[in-house]
């Protein structure tokens, strides 16, 4: 998969993100190893913006990163007086009214938001820590496909917080309201075998065949016509909020557009 390979110009390489396209494939990377990818809200902004910067030509978003850990969650630096450089820290935006601090964390969430857009598959690669924010992040994508080190976990309970970043839904949905409870509720860690076995992460794999194991999912995503990929996905993603009665006039609706695209008859 070539959208994988660093030669490639960026489109955007910035706050620790590297956003890469080459035809139907983007690659978007996490490019601070050095702190274990530990998330700020302008990594936030450069998620978003690179979600806003995809061409329309891309059918499959990669998210990885670059070092031994996914992401080790929010950076502690934002829970300090001082802070990041140009941000107002969050003791400062607790102060705030609640307008203020409700547009302050809905902001942050676009960066976890464009990842299931319907015109667009996108797997997460996660290796080693994927913790808080980390999690989360991996959790905004369609897909995971994780190392076999892999470490999830969701801390921000333990800290007094709630996960804030959009993974409560995604989670709830994968594994269910208990277990999804008892993972944030405890912050214990789950490891690649369990993460398998409750449908948080597709497919395990040595951390050597990690980029392998993702390339060859990708062009297998490919192989499938766009507008079938992107009807069955909406068809999918809809089915846990219809009743059975819905899903079935949902699915005829859908392949009833399938079948007048496919002979070239219009609406």
């Amino acid at each position: 998969m070539a959208s994988l390979d660093p030669v490639i110009d960026p489109v955007l390489d910035k706050d620790g993100v590297r956003l890469t396209v080459e035809d139907a494939i983007a690659a978007v990377t996490l490019t601070n190893p050095a702190k274990r990818n530990a998330q700020s809200p302008a990594l936030w902004r450069a998620l978003a913006e690179a979600g806003r910067l995809l061409p329309g030509s891309v059918r499959v978003v990669v998210l990885r990163a670059e070092g031994k850990s996914f992401s080790a969650g929010l950076d502690r630096q934002a829970f300090t007086p001082e802070g990041f450089d140009g941000e107002p820290s969050f003791l400062d935006l607790a102060r705030g009214s609640d307008a203020e601090l409700d547009a302050t964390i809905a902001e942050y969430q676009e960066a976890f938001t464009w990842w299931r857009r319907s015109d667009l598959v996108s797997i997460a690669a996660v290796q080693g820590h994927a913790i808080g924010a980390g999690f989360q992040l991996a959790l905004a994508c369609d897909l995971r496909v994780v190392a076999d080190d892999v470490q999830f976990a969701m801390r921000e309970t333990s800290l007094g917080l709630v996960p804030d970043l959009t993974g409560t839904h995604p989670l709830v949905g994968l594994v269910g309201y208990a277990r999804a409870l008892e993972i944030c509720a405890t912050g214990r860690f789950v490891l690649a075998e369990e993460a398998v076995a409750t449908g948080l992460a597709n497919i395990a794999v040595p951390v050597d065949q990690l980029d392998a194991a993702v390339r060859d999912l990708a062009t297998a995503l490919l192989a499938a016509p766009r507008d079938a990929v992107i009807e069955t996905k909406a068809l999918l993603r809809g089915a846990q909020d219809r009743t059975y009665e819905e899903q079935r006039t949902a699915e005829r609706q859908a392949q009833a557009r399938r079948l007048r695209d496919l002979a070239g008859i219009g609406d």
